[in-house]
């Protein structure tokens, strides 16, 4: 399906070197998706580790709800190999904790 560019309101359909380097990067950030969606993954389960680091601290005793939360927060990315893995992982809740 050929593409088109607007150039001075006018509607240009790609050359065929503008076809091959949009393919290329149409490629590269499909490539990318796995990478991306781990990215905010791990941003989001960051956050959640940042948010009880203080029930980390030495004047504090750790409850095991806790500690078993925070160790899931953890090993929330293992095993993760495709984008629709990443997308319907499911992150612990902090009952009890």
């Amino acid at each position: 399906m050929p593409r088109f560019k607007n150039v001075n309101g006018e509607r240009i359909q790609f050359t065929a070197a503008e076809e091959t380097t949009r393919d290329v990067e149409e490629q590269a950030w499909n490539d990318g998706a796995f990478d991306r969606a781990l990215e905010h993954l791990r941003d989001k389960r960051n956050s959640l580790l940042i948010q009880t680091d203080w029930t980390a601290n030495s004047d504090v005793t750790m409850s095991s709800a806790m500690t078993t939360y925070r160790q899931a927060l953890r090993d929330l990315t293992n095993g993760l190999d495709t984008v629709a893995k990443v997308n319907a992982k499911q992150f612990p809740t902090k009952t009890g904790a």
